[in-house]
């Protein structure tokens, strides 16, 4: 990989930090403008575009991409663990329970995420794998809030479109990831910079859902 090519890519994500710092939190969490979906298209459309108009969820998925490829055998394990968790936050929150703070505990993640990331301390898979699936819980619970009250078809294509469109991002970035940083061992600089930037976007929503922020 040229010097060039790691500059581009360090460059990159960090740049989603900037985009966070002028972004409304609250619609940025509705591709259907806060509208709750009433067909299966709008259904299908609002679960592919929630998780990536939301920074912060785009963050997440992609640091768990930057933390899945320094595993083997994490590739596939890893996003799994947080398709189910959040397949059963969102269940939860469909069933009225609510998770209180859950828009901190979604920036927290980011932040936790990326810091994995950063620094790879050493943590066995199964120990990751909690954590994802724990933080997959939080992202699921939120993003279920845009199809609450919705007919029970237009719920079961949201929901395909919300474990499609994160499965591809998270399966994307860990195997991208895996192929740009292969020949290296422990966390190289490019990929720590990345994280960097996922985690300033996390710190940028956790700031925003703090109790009496603007």
């Amino acid at each position: 990989m040229t010097l060039l090519a790691r500059l581009h890519l360090a460059r990159f994500l960090p740049a989603l930090a900037l985009a966070a710092l002028s972004a409304s939190p609250a619609l940025a969490h509705h591709p259907m403008g806060g509208v709750t979906p009433s067909t299966v298209s709008e259904g299908l459309l609002s679960g592919l575009g929630h998780p990536i108009l939301g920074l912060d969820h785009l963050a997440a998925l992609i640091a768990v991409g930057l933390v899945s490829s320094r595993f083997a055998s994490g590739t596939l394990m890893l996003p799994v663990l947080w398709i189910v968790g959040m397949g059963v936050g969102a269940f939860v929150h469909m069933r009225g329970i609510d998770l209180p703070a859950g828009e901190l505990l979604v920036a927290a993640s980011v932040i936790l995420i990326a810091a994995l990331a950063i620094w790879r301390p050493a943590l066995p898979l199964p120990a990751i794998g909690t954590l994802f699936a724990a933080a997959g819980f939080a992202h699921g619970h939120t993003l279920a809030e845009a199809i609450i009250g919705a007919d029970r078809l237009v719920v079961g294509a949201y929901l395909v479109g919300l474990v499609a469109i994160q499965a591809a991002v998270m399966v994307g970035a860990t195997l991208l990831a895996r192929r740009l940083f292969s020949a290296e061992s422990g966390s190289p600089l490019p990929l720590r910079a990345i994280a960097a930037g996922l985690a300033v976007v996390g710190v940028v929503f956790l700031a925003s859902a703090l109790p009496g922020a603007a």
